[in-house]
């Protein structure tokens, strides 16, 4: 549902502990997490310990180079479970860990966890976040030292789950923390090219850097789905929609939970098909 602020995912205890989320299926995992809670004290079980050395271990592989979602792929835990050991803005950093999150984190080594090959969300979500402050996309593949063809072809596939080369990745992400903060008016780039490349983001509802310096530990999140450009209205289509498809609400019951009336939430779905609030058009690449 629409909170105050909004969630990174919805996949961990995150959304409900940290930003008030109190959507049916995440009120549920709460429930389920306290039960396993309870019963591994009546077990006589720890049922949380220190996370500090789980901390520290992570420090050494990101010192060796080892990213955090690479880390989390090598445990197999949630990426957010890795950030969440750390503060970050709006939130503090997680104390206590599960014994069995311990041991699946502190036996990821730097060999293990450095693949090839990474998830391509953060890349495609860089080359995108810039394209709608102003580089054209042939110009930018440059700046970022890659195929201007490749960087179509990454943008066109960017709704599938598709891998990079991890050096890639790094490439891009060492030169959007640059590229972000200039004006490509005053780097070479014609002003009627970065208004068509601000244009096409624009219509595609490409999140810019202004948006994803709000949630820094987002842009590499595939579990992520950013809300730029919706509307409060498509939000309250979505998270009506959701309600009584998850929980089998009728639409008063919905629009109570939603403090909104009956007709303002029919009048929120019609006007927002759900196709609308859900997801991107695919790019064209230019």
């Amino acid at each position: 549902m629409s909170t105050a602020r909004e969630a990174p995912h919805h996949d961990t205890l995150t959304c409900y502990t940290d930003y008030g989320c109190r959507r049916p299926a995440c009120m549920d995992r709460k429930r389920r997490y306290q039960r396993e809670l309870r019963r591994r004290e009546n077990a006589g079980q720890p049922a949380l310990i220190d996370a500090g050395p789980v901390r520290q271990h992570v420090l050494r592989l990101q010192a060796e180079g080892v990213t955090i979602y690479s880390i989390a792929a090598a445990a197999g835990v949630h990426e957010w479970t890795i950030r969440s050991l750390f503060p970050g803005r709006g939130r503090g950093r997680k104390n206590s860990v599960s014994p069995e999150t311990a041991s699946k984190i502190l036996a990821v080594t730097a060999d293990r966890a450095k693949p090839g090959y990474t998830e391509s969300t953060g890349t495609i979500r860089r080359i995108q976040a810039l394209a709608a402050k102003g580089w054209p996309l042939r110009q930018l593949a440059v700046q970022l030292g890659i195929n201007p063809t490749y960087a179509g072809d990454l943008i066109r596939r960017a709704s599938g789950n598709h891998l990079v080369y991890a050096a890639t990745a790094e490439k891009v992400a060492s030169a959007y923390e640059t590229l972000k903060k200039r004006n490509p008016s005053r780097y070479g780039i014609a002003d009627h090219l970065a208004r068509q490349a601000r244009e096409r983001a624009k219509a595609k509802r490409w999140a810019p850097p202004s948006y994803w310096d709000k949630f820094p530990d987002a842009i590499d999140d595939p579990h992520f789905t950013p809300l730029y450009g919706v509307s409060r209205g498509a939000l309250l289509a979505a998270d009506g929609r959701e309600l009584m498809r998850v929980s089998g609400l009728s639409y008063e019951q919905a629009a109570e939970r939603l403090g909104i009336t009956r007709n303002h939430l029919q009048q929120a779905m019609l006007r927002h098909p759900e196709t609308d609030a859900a997801g991107q058009d695919e790019a064209v690449a230019a």
